[in-house]
């Protein structure tokens, strides 16, 4: 089943009949009735939180509401054949859009026809200081993961942690860690430390594989912190880590030792 058909099958099972017939009208019509239905939505379609297990590559559909999923569903259903104009449509819907026609069209480009063409789109969204438009790129969205460079994505990272926005939402977290973001981190804690202030405990998740020397010591600091989340970041990070004194470390600090047993990065999820 196509990204299309399987966005009306969720729909359908979520929207009511009056819904849907506006729904199939609008579906069907030309491609200036798409743009138009596109924008006239919320006028038709209720906000109601989608109940789905239902994933369309790799979106998971449960943080949607209807008018947002009815949104996406109009971009599957514009003509691909005729490259330029479905291009062409699609900067337009872009350059026009207020936030929650960007939301929408951040959060479906996955979705969208060679998805690689929009990544122009989706690092203005990381770049945006609308709120919900980054929120829309940086969570529950396999965009980034899938087609960001290393730069664009620790970016983004970077920008969820310096907002204390809770980075565990972003798919791929874990398996995009890299070197240069670990350092990052670690570069950003010492501003932070001088101001008098720190960074949420979760994000030094990020640097459990490029432990080294130096961001070592910054672990042993956060377990003198006074914070208690600071100090089970620590112990975290000496639980998972390879690096050769974590251990040893982490011995000194037997109640955190043993409370990692049942405690994971998600105990500090906010």
């Amino acid at each position: 089943m196509n990204a299309k058909d399987n966005l009306f099958e969720i729909i359908k099972a979520n929207a009511s009949q009056k819904e849907l017939n506006w729904i199939e009208t609008k579906a069907t019509g030309s491609l200036q009735s798409l743009q138009t239905a596109f924008v006239a939505t919320p006028r038709f379609i209720s906000k109601t939180p989608i109940n789905t297990s239902v994933t369309q590559k790799g979106i998971d559909f449960q943080t949607w509401t209807l008018d947002k999923l009815v949104r996406a569903y109009f971009l599957t259903s514009l003509n691909i054949s005729d490259k330029e104009t479905y291009t062409k449509t699609l900067n337009t819907l872009f350059e026009t859009a207020e936030n929650n026609e960007a939301v929408a069209l951040t959060s479906s480009l996955a979705l969208l026809e060679n998805p690689e063409t929009w990544l122009l789109r989706a690092t203005d969204a990381v770049r945006t200081n609308i709120g919900v438009v980054f929120d829309a790129i940086a969570f529950e969205n396999p965009y980034p993961q899938e087609y960001f460079s290393e730069l664009a994505w620790n970016q983004l990272v970077l920008k969820c942690i310096f907002n204390d926005k809770p980075i565990h939402r972003i798919q791929g977290l874990d398996e995009r860690t890299n070197k240069e973001l670990a350092t990052s981190i670690s570069n950003l804690a010492h501003e932070r430390w001088a101001a008098g202030r720190s960074i949420p405990p979760q994000a030094w998740r990020l640097v459990v594989k490029y432990l080294d020397e130096e961001i070592f010591e910054d672990i042993k600091r956060l377990f003198g912190s006074e914070s208690q989340n600071d100090q089970i970041a620590a112990a975290l990070v000496c639980k998972y880590s390879e690096f050769g004194a974590a251990k040893s470390e982490l011995e000194k600090h037997p109640d955190l030792e043993e409370n990692t047993k049942d405690i994971t990065w998600s105990s500090l999820e906010l």
